[in-house]
């Protein structure tokens, strides 16, 4: 029997210890997902934890079907879409602009190109963000892509190729362009 059915049936009936291992089995993978996605770690985990009390409260009418860590995955996406509407809403902000611009005089080169990099995340269409942060991020396979996000294996192709092609613009028009 697959273990992540077993945890499942031991979780419906109570048990603890079964609500633990599935959070340690998950917890890093969907961590290291959220992270990518919102560029703060500690909204990443809250997105993260989040993530595991949504599935755990509808744990009663989930029906086990072999795929349970895209379930997970789909979640924690639907979460961070909303972290990016409210991203985007916060925008307008003075004090946020404020503190981006003294964040962007920041010495450190790793800092400015982690900044760089969530600038061209942030720049894409949600469909070419989350395609690029699943193949680089999450290092899942092309096919597993098209699992966790319900579309046909062209698609994914066809954003991947799409979302590399606005990078390499992204980084072109800043000169700092690098194969990807």
């Amino acid at each position: 029997m697959d273990v992540d059915f077993l945890l499942l049936m031991k979780m419906k009936q109570g048990e603890e210890d079964a609500f633990d291992k599935f959070i340690r089995k998950y917890y890093e993978e969907i961590l290291k997902y959220c992270t990518y996605h919102c560029f703060d770690s500690e909204y990443a985990r809250d997105l993260t934890q989040e993530t595991f009390l949504r599935f755990f409260a509808n744990l009663s009418a989930y029906q086990y079907c072999g795929k349970t860590k895209n379930y997970l995955y789909t979640i924690a996406g639907n979460l961070c879409k909303n972290y990016y509407k409210k991203k985007k809403e916060d925008v307008m902000d003075k004090e946020g602009l404020q503190a981006k611009a003294g964040a962007a005089a920041d010495p450190f080169a790793g800092v400015l190109d982690q900044m760089e990099m969530q600038a061209a995340l942030a720049g894409l269409s949600e469909e070419f963000r989350e395609v690029l942060i699943l193949y680089y991020f999450q290092e899942l396979k092309l096919k597993e892509i098209a699992g966790v996000l319900g579309i046909g294996l062209p698609l994914v192709k066809y954003r991947m190729r799409q979302a590399k092609q606005q990078l390499k613009e992204f980084f072109e028009r800043r000169g700092t362009w690098t194969q990807i």
